[in-house]
């Protein structure tokens, strides 16, 4: 048996040591232009090229740290007879299909897994069922493969996201099942969707909560994260680490604003990723400093930006600009994920290559330019720079609507030697 894994994040750059990925499949495919939109999707993708581009974002992690797969895992605990029947039965309570338990729980492990995943199509052996315009009876998780949003892991435990919309409820389902039943963590889960008291209006997701230090955490105000779902943390936080939170209040629309990821990411120990527009001039959105004393805000202030805020708490980040200085290019690399950059350590990040302008801007500031097929074909060692970016392609998955450290669910790092 392999040895538990121990829930570490302190920061958002620490070296690296567990991932959770999930590489898309027949989810992404069993999407039609008519239900994009329900799916979160403001476009369909190619699943072969989609593939392709994946390929070599998990590659280049594979080189690096260790990786799993969501539906190894989640095929790992199925095959416990108890599991099983407790995520089957929460599944279809949650959504409202009894009549599918018995034909679930009568699936093996590993073609259950790939169920829950990719749904499950609707038999027309009923009248209304004949005449329904849906294909499935269980819906398939179509935003799967960007796993961060599910769940949050925080210092050592996991935040189980409430998320914003149904059609993911499942996703974070399925990541408290397996950090709660999986033989290889060690960890405790905190999920808002277990409590009886809880207030509709939470919600949160992981693309909108960012771990800066081990006592910081930086919270995207957001369409997917409520003022409310922020609270929650805050009383969750009681006997943790925590003792700043930067929240950011985001525009609603366009969708690429959907999390603070979308606007900002750390890079280094002295350097972050940013949309300027939105993080350093001047606008309508507040950034606004929270602080906590034995477990309870003792102040709500309000910051010149979150740069600045982070800068009174001795934490100084020079600004890299997504897209370069000229600000058409800022508007078109913003919009394919040009901010969401995922640190493997300090210094040394994974991202899109079609943002060319962002790309040199990392370049001017000392990042090395590393091919993902040079780095999985090892005709470069990342070992041999301090500072890199890897780049993947990714104008097939950019229009999924999210970047690199969309695509991550980080499980241990190394604590920062700030």
């Amino acid at each position: 048996m392999n040895p538990k894994i121990e829930i570490n994040i302190n920061s958002e750059i620490g070296e690296l040591e567990g991932v959770i990925l999930h590489t898309p499949g027949l989810e992404v495919e069993n999407m039609t232009p008519e239900n994009a939109e329900r799916a979160l999707y403001s476009d369909i993708l190619n699943l072969s090229v989609a593939s392709l581009e994946y390929a070599q974002f998990k590659g280049a992690l594979e080189k690096i740290t260790k990786t799993f797969q969501v539906k190894n895992l989640l095929s790992d605990i199925l095959h416990t007879d108890k599991v099983k029947r407790t995520i089957v039965k929460k599944v279809c309570q949650n959504e409202i299909i009894p009549e599918l338990y018995d034909y679930l729980i009568s699936k093996e492990a590993i073609e259950l897994s790939n169920l829950l995943i990719e749904g499950v199509s609707i038999r027309k052996n009923t009248l209304t069922r004949y005449l329904s315009k849906e294909r499935f009876i269980l819906r398939p998780l179509h935003n799967f493969f960007f796993t961060r949003d599910a769940s949050v892991a925080i210092n050592d435990y996991v935040l189980v996201s409430k998320m914003a919309n149904k059609v993911r409820e499942r996703e974070s389902l399925i990541m408290e099942a397996i950090f709660d039943y999986h033989p290889n963590f060690n960890t405790t889960t905190i999920n808002p969707a277990k409590e009886e008291d809880i207030n509709s209006k939470v919600s949160m997701e992981g693309g909108d909560i960012l771990i800066a230090r081990e006592d910081i955490l930086l919270i995207g105000i957001s369409s997917r994260t409520t003022s409310e779902g922020i609270d929650y943390i805050l009383k969750k936080a009681k006997s943790k680490n925590i003792k700043h939170i930067i929240a950011q209040e985001l525009p609603y629309s366009p969708e690429s604003f959907i999390h603070l990821d979308m606007v900002f990411t750390m890079l280094d120990v002295d350097k972050c990723m940013i949309y300027e527009p939105l993080i350093l001039k001047s606008n309508r959105y507040l950034t606004l400093h929270i602080s906590i004393e034995n477990g309870k805000v003792s102040s709500i202030t309000e910051e010149e930006n979150l740069l600045t805020a982070l800068k009174k708490l001795k934490f100084d980040l020079k600004p890299l600009m997504c897209g370069g200085s000229d600000i058409y290019n800022q508007e078109r690399e913003q919009w394919h994920s040009g901010a969401n950059f995922f640190a493997l350590a300090p210094g040394k990040v994974i991202g899109y290559q079609r943002n060319v302008h962002t790309i040199e801007e990392l370049n001017k500031n000392g990042f090395e330019v590393l091919n993902a097929k040079d780095v999985i074909n090892e005709k470069v060692n990342p070992n041999d720079y301090s500072k890199y970016v890897i780049t993947i392609h990714g104008s097939e998955l950019s229009r999924g609507g999210g970047g690199c450290r969309c695509m991550t669910m980080p499980i241990r790092r190394k604590d920062v030697n700030w």
